[in-house]
C-alpha cells in the first residue's frame, strides 16, 4: 500500500496526530523531570534508593527501545504506540499512589518514563519511522524540524506547570501533595493513546502490510547503522559531561550565580533550542542534511571549551546562549539523515538502535564530569567539547562519501 502525502508545504493528517500525541507526552514528561526528584526524596527514600529509581528509567528505556526495534514492526507500530501510551498512563498512576520501591523500579522499567522531552526511548523510535514514511524530499527534514520543536516548547511548557503545585499549596493549605500531580500523566497519556489510535495503516512498515516474511532485523543496512550507532553513543557520552544540572551546578559554584538567574539563563536556553530546530531544517535543505549536522555542531563544541575558560559570569552565559543556539541544530539533521539512509522497511530497527547506542553510555558522563571537576575547575567543559569535535569529524570522514538515495 502506497503512502499518501500531503500537499507540499503541508503535513499529512498522520502526521499531525504524531505530533499533537509527543507534543501531550512531551509536557508531562517535563512536568515529571523537574517533580521526580524532590518527590522520591520528600517520600523518604534515600538517595542511594532514588539513583536506583532514575537508573531504571534510563534502563527501562534501553530495554524498551530494543524491545521497539525487534518487534514494533511485526507487532505494527500503531498498535505498538497505543500500548506505550495505556504503560504511561499506568505508570503515572503508579508514581502517583505507591510508596513501594520495588513497584516503582517496576514501572520505571517498562521504559515509558523519560527525563527527557525530546528523544524519550521507544516512543522517539516509532515516530521517527512513522514521520519518515509520512513526508518525502524536503518535507523530511521540515517535518523532523516541527517534530523537535514541538517536544521543546511543550517540554518547557511542562517544566514551567511544575511550579503549579507549590503555588497552590501556598493558596491552599490542603492542597494534595507533589506526588499526586503525577495523576497528571494519566489523563495526558490516555488522550495520547486516542490520537495514537486514530492513525491509519499508512504509518506501518511497508513488510508488515504486504505480508511479506519477516527477515532478520537490519538485513541491508546493519553495518551503516553499526556505524552510526557507535558514533552517536560516542557523542551522548560526551554530552553527558555538561548536561543542565551539572551546568547549573558549575555556574553556582564558579561564579556563585544564584537560583533565580538559572532560572532565567535555562529558560532562555530553551527558548533558542526550540528556534534552532527550523532552522536546521532550513540550512539541511541547503547545505545537506550531513553538512549541517557537522557544521553546526563544531563550533557549539568550540563554544563549551570556551565556557571552561570564561573568566566572568557574563561571559560564561553569552557563551552558553551561543552553543545552545547551535547545539541541538544536528538533533533533527540526524533524525532524518538516519531515516533516508536506510529503507522504509528498516526504519523502525535503525531509529531504536542509534537512539538505545545513546541511552547506554548517558549515565556515566555526570559521574565522570563530578570527578574531572575536582582536577580542574571547567575540565569537563573541556572534554566534553573535545569528545564531541572528535565525533564531528570522524562522522564527516565516514560518511561524507555516501550519497543519499534523495
Amino acid at each position: 500500500m502506497a503512502a499518501s502525502h500531503a500537499p507540499a508545504g503541508r503535513l499529512s493528517a498522520d502526521a499531525r496526530r504524531v505530533l499533537w500525541a509527543q507534543a501531550l507526552r512531551a509536557f508531562v514528561y517535563g512536568f515529571g523531570a523537574v517533580l521526580l526528584g524532590p518527590t522520591l526524596e520528600r517520600r523518604g527514600f534515600s538517595s542511594t534508593a532514588v539513583g536506583g529509581v532514575l537508573t531504571a528509567v534510563v534502563a527501562g528505556t534501553v530495554l524498551s527501545s530494543l524491545a521497539v526495534g525487534r518487534w514494533g514492526d511485526r507487532v505494527g507500530r500503531r498498535r505498538a504506540y497505543v500500548w506505550l501510551y495505556l504503560a504511561l498512563a499506568a505508570a503515572g498512576a503508579a508514581f502517583a499512589w505507591s510508596n513501594r520501591l520495588w513497584v516503582l523500579v517496576a514501572v520505571a522499567l517498562t521504559g515509558t518514563l523519560s527525563t527527557d522531552a525530546i528523544e524519550s526511548g521507544p516512543f522517539t523510535s516509532l515516530e521517527q519511522a512513522m514521520l519518515a514514511g509520512e513526508l518525502e524530499g524536503r518535507q523530511l527534514v521540515r517535518g523532523f524540524g516541527v517534530y523537535n520543536a514541538v517536544a521543546a516548547a511543550a517540554g518547557s511548557l511542562g517544566a514551567l506547570a511544575a511550579g503549579g503545585p507549590s503555588l497552590l499549596r501556598h493558596l491552599w493549605s490542603g492542597g494534595p501533595s507533589d506526588q499526586r500531580f503525577f495523576l497528571l500523566f494519566v489523563p495526558a497519556a490516555l488522550a495520547g493513546g486516542a490520537v495514537a489510535w486514530r492513525l491509519t495503516d499508512r504509518v506501518e512498515a511497508p513488510a508488515s502490510l504486504s505480508g511479506a516474511p519477516r527477515r532478520r532485523v537490519l538485513p541491508s543496512s546493519r553495518p551503516v547503522v553499526l556505524r552510526l550507532s557507535t558514533l552517536f553513543a560516542v557523542d551522548s557520552f560526551g554530552g553527558g559531561f555538561v548536561v543542565q544540572s551539572f551546568i547549573a551546578y558549575w555556574l553556582t559554584a564558579r561564579f556563585g550565580a544564584s537560583s533565580g538567574t538559572l532560572g532565567v539563563v535555562f529558560f532562555i536556553v530553551g527558548i533558542l533550542q526550540t528556534l534552532s530546530f527550523p532552522v536546521a531544517a532550513r540550512l539541511g535543505e541547503r547545505f545537506g542534511l550531513l553538512r549541517t549536522m557537522v557544521f553546526t555542531h563544531l563550533p557549539s563544541n568550540a563554544l563549551l571549551i570556551g565556557i571552561a575558560l570564561s573568566p566572568r559570569l557574563s561571559i560564561a552565559v553569552s557563551l552558553l546562549f551561543a552553543r545552545a543556539a547551535l547545539s541541538a541544530m544536528d538533533v533533527p539533521t540526524r533524525q532524518a539523515y538516519v531515516m533516508v539512509l536506510v529503507g522504509p522497511e528498516e526504519r523502525t530497527a535503525a531509529a531504536a538502535a542509534t537512539n538505545t547506542a545513546r541511552y547506554l553510555v548517558r549515565p556515566a558522563g555526570p559521574v565522570l564530569a563530578g570527578a574531572a571537576q575536582s582536577v580542574a575547575v571547567g575540565l569537563p567543559f573541556a572534554i566534553a567539547g573535545a569528545i564531541k569535535g572528535t565525533y564531528d569529524i570522524v562522522l564527516w570522514r565516514w560518511f561524507r562519501g555516501i550519497r543519499l538515495p534523495d
